[in-house]
């Protein structure tokens, strides 16, 4: 997991073949801190298959607005620099539920390799 500091690192992040996972989030969100301390488990389970990125709300804001978070956290796959699949929910997120999100992500990602 890498924090993300700039936009530029953003848009670098997202551009390539690999697929990436952006966690939004922000350090006041209670649900962000729930989730915080297994979000390095899940991230390297899935190492071999994608990597994730985090976007800090306070810090770069515009990337909220580009994308649409309202609510966070909120996760969104990218490939290409295109969005895959997100996963956005008001009900807070179990780490079971984001397991499954990166499973889907993963899923799309190969479905799109076969087209």
């Amino acid at each position: 997991m890498r924090d993300i500091e700039t936009v530029e690192a953003f848009d670098r992040a997202i551009a390539g073949p690999d697929l990436v996972i952006a966690e939004f989030y922000a350090d006041w969100c209670p649900d962000c801190q729930r989730i915080k301390p297994f979000m390095p488990e899940v991230a390297n389970a899935f190492a071999d298959k994608l990597t994730v990125i985090r976007v800090d709300r306070e810090k770069l804001p515009e990337l909220f607005a580009r994308y649409d978070v309202f609510g966070i956290p909120s996760f969104i796959a990218f490939r290409n620099g295109r969005e895959l699949v997100r996963f956005v929910s008001r009900d807070p997120k179990t780490r079971e539920e984001i397991e499954q999100f990166f499973r889907r992500a993963v899923q799309v990602a190969e479905a799109l390799d076969t087209e």
